[in-house]
């Protein structure tokens, strides 16, 4: 086996929807003000006693239920988040107890926005070394549990979910090379500290590093991949907001994909985002068996990790 291939997706988000017009109860904001900044509209939100176990553990078991395989087979499970509470066992623990996957290495992943695509090449490189065959890797997070709802420049932004992905090996790679990186000297531009933990950024800070770094390095994952923009079938960014996702997009050249905008109606869900985004995008059937799409994650650290996938 000479690479891995995406075998299947699931996705997971709570029942309870927010809408712009019930924040504007609870902060001075309004529909208009947050469509026209972010592009949200709504965002669903967990309920107090719903954890970041739960949310990943609904969207694994749909992934692995599309998989057909076993839980028995799945020998690699990484889960992405920055919001768990919960330590040791990790959230990769406890969702192989939930779905009964017995023995895998279990390992969680904590690069915030971009944990799902940088968990992904881990798995993708362990597939490759032989250390794997079949990996479930998830991204789940519970921002609404971090959000300062007083801020009305971040409260805005926030929601809940999990997305998740079977991997397996392949006779070809059909994911990656990655292209991942960081800019720590500005990692501070993204924060979830503090007690309690709140989660705040200099959104400028951010805009500006992703607007303006972020489609040079999404070209040349594309390069890596073998893969040229204008031929792209999909391109599935963080769900950071719209101002971000649109003109990277356009810089990139990406002229025939379909661009994920999952944001507008989830809000940003950190490593949630793209598996989230990419499992409706699937769902839906609107990208052809084999076609390539960039899946490119960025944000807090500053991080960011993209690779080419061939939609199963």
């Amino acid at each position: 086996m000479n690479g891995s291939r995406l075998v299947a997706t699931g996705h997971y988000q709570p029942a309870k929807i927010l809408t712009n017009d019930e924040l504007a109860a609870m902060v001075d904001t309004n529909d208009e003000w947050i469509t026209k900044r972010v592009g949200i509209r709504t965002r669903h939100v967990a309920e107090p006693d719903e954890t970041v176990t739960d949310l990943a553990r609904h969207a694994a078991a749909k992934a692995l239920a599309a998989s057909g395989l076993d839980a028995a087979e799945i020998d690699l499970l990484l889960v992405a988040t920055c919001t768990q509470t919960e330590r040791a066992p990790n959230i990769a623990s406890r969702v192989a107890a939930r779905l009964g996957v017995p023995g895998a290495a279990l390992v969680d992943v904590g690069v915030s926005c971009s944990g799902f695509t940088h968990a992904l090449a881990v798995a993708d490189h362990a597939i490759r070394a032989g250390a794997a065959t079949n990996a479930l890797v998830v991204g789940a997070d519970k921002m609404t549990a971090v959000t300062d709802w007083t801020d009305r420049t971040t409260c805005v932004l926030t929601g809940d979910g999990a997305g998740a992905a079977v991997i397996s090996a392949a006779p070809e790679a059909e994911i990656g090379p990655v292209v991942w990186g960081s800019a720590p000297e500005l990692g501070s531009a993204v924060r979830i500290e503090g007690t309690p933990t709140r989660f705040s950024q200099d959104g400028q800070t951010v805009y500006r590093w992703a607007t303006t770094q972020l489609p040079d390095i999404a070209r040349k994952a594309c390069e890596r991949g073998g893969v040229r923009p204008e031929d792209l079938a999909a391109v599935v960014f963080h769900q950071a907001n719209l101002r971000i996702i649109e003109p990277v997009a356009a810089k990139l050249g990406a002229v025939n994909a379909i661009v994920a905008r999952d944001v507008v109606e989830s809000g940003n869900t950190s490593a949630a985002s793209v598996p989230l985004a990419l499992s409706k995008l699937l769902e839906r059937g609107e990208v052809r068996r084999g076609a390539p799409m960039l899946l490119f994650g960025f944000g807090g650290n500053l991080s960011y990790a993209g690779m080419i996938v061939r939609c199963p």
